[in-house]
């Protein structure tokens, strides 16, 4: 059977980071940051420092997507530099938490949009709807989804371009958020600085996703890191200026706790029936993150079903091409999650477990150059060994103060519930340790293959 060879140029994987970075974090974190702090630098800080983690894990994914230019992403990276082992535990990590939590969370917030519009729809039958269509459309075919992916990111593009202009320029300061506006030393070093960070590095993340359809991209060698640093840069660009145009519209107790911060915002810049199509806007926008998520996920299925037998069936394609077991099973992940509706624990969580892997994939460059001194590397890490340094640092941080935050209200403050978060995080990764094993004695006494 003849197969579909269509790559993707710079400009469509371009399309993909940006729409996997543009997506639920930066239209719904705000509102809890803000139970942190109310301060506009503060906040500014955190979306900055957010920006320079993401860069800095842009620039070194950057070398390593270069020098082993495969799908899969950091289950690729992994078992290369460290072991088989660890590159299975980040799959099932991806597998179960890097793209379906996100797909499932953006499908919340979409509803979350739309049905404070439209009372009378249900959310969540709204959210599983648009699932669903999202995935259909990428089973039918990688052109045609590699085509919607750029309509939907060029057009939240120009409607994110218009909100920040009407915002900044066109709005008056409704909210007078900045007036009381200084730098404090003490908010960097406070834990919800860092748990802040945390939902920013969530909002941010997306930024490695050319990474994991390097096998899709022409020239990886080149096309991966270029996508994936100036897509950053760009995305940074937009996250502080939104930011602000909340901020600066919107005052700080109508935001606080919010999802739909974008169309709180935007009522107060358009109006009320302005602010509702913005309100629209925005859902579609969404998306487009859904789409590029949809899209990048099941190939890290694929690439572990190439691997391991156990995940054999997730290298099944149809007659176009698409990984269809990847996709339906990411869809079934996705559908459950929707139907929790907890929106603030699946993102903590999914921002615990992707923050880790992350970082081991980061600390790997010293790894690899020291493993392999004489690889080919077509780009080699801009300000090595300062950025991957800073970046274990910063999350290393984040991660300790969150799982301590957790802690804290469950124990000291005497909440009832327990630290879901952190339980579910080590849960993950427990049972990802537990599947190796059993993976291996699958290995072990299935029958050679020729």
């Amino acid at each position: 059977m003849k197969t579909n060879n269509y790559k993707i140029g710079v400009k469509t994987a371009s399309t993909f980071v940006i729409a996997n970075m543009i997506g639920t974090g930066v239209f719904t974190s705000l509102g809890f940051q803000l139970f942190s702090t109310t301060n506009p630098v503060t906040i500014a800080l955190i979306w900055l420092v957010g920006g320079i983690i993401a860069l800095c894990g842009s620039i070194v994914y950057s070398e390593l997507g270069a020098a082993m230019p495969r799908s899969g992403g950091e289950y690729h990276f992994l078992s290369e530099i460290y072991h088989p082992s660890v590159g299975f535990l980040s799959g099932w990590i991806s597998l179960i938490v890097g793209f379906a939590a996100p797909v499932a969370l953006a499908c919340m917030a979409l509803s979350s949009y739309v049905c404070r519009i439209f009372p009378s729809i249900n959310p969540t039958l709204l959210g599983v709807t648009v699932l669903t269509v999202i995935t259909l459309i990428h089973l039918f075919s990688k052109k045609v989804g590699a085509t919607v992916q750029n309509i939907l990111t060029v057009a939240k593009i120009l409607i994110i371009l218009v909100f920040i202009v009407a915002g900044l320029v066109c709005a008056p300061e409704g909210a007078g958020n900045f007036s009381n506006a200084k730098f404090d030393t003490s908010d960097i070093f406070s834990t919800g600085f860092a748990v802040s960070l945390i939902w920013v590095y969530y909002a941010y993340s997306g930024w490695n996703a050319a990474a994991y359809i390097a096998g899709d991209i022409k020239n990886p060698q080149r096309n991966v890191p270029l996508a994936m640093m100036v897509s950053t840069l760009f995305v940074a660009i937009l996250y502080l200026a939104l930011n602000m145009v909340f901020l600066r519209t919107a005052p700080v107790d109508e935001l606080t706790g919010q999802v739909e911060v974008g169309l709180i915002s935007a009522v107060h810049v358009f109006g009320p029936e302005g602010g509702a199509v913005m309100g629209l806007l925005i859902a579609l926008m969404l998306t487009s993150s859904i789409s590029s998520m949809v899209y990048v996920g099941p190939r890290v299925g694929m690439t572990m079903g190439e691997d391991h037998k156990m995940f054999r069936c997730l290298t099944w394609k149809n007659k176009l091409d698409c990984p269809s077991v990847a996709v339906a099973l990411q869809w079934l992940i996705s559908l459950i999650l929707i139907l929790t509706d907890s929106f603030k624990e699946v993102t903590e969580y999914t921002g615990i477990v992707l923050s880790f892997c992350s970082m081991l994939t980061v600390a790997g460059v010293f790894v690899h150059r020291r493993r392999f001194p004489n690889a080919p590397r077509p780009y080699k890490s801009f300000g090595y060994p300062v950025t991957p340094l800073l970046f274990c640092l910063l999350i290393i941080c984040s991660i300790v103060y969150l799982v301590y935050q957790d802690f804290t209200k469950s124990f000291v403050e005497h909440s009832q519930s327990a630290p879901w978060t952190t339980i579910a995080s080590v849960l993950t990764i427990l049972i990802g340790c537990l599947l190796w094993f059993v993976n291996v004695r699958i290995n072990k006494s299935g029958p050679k293959e020729k």
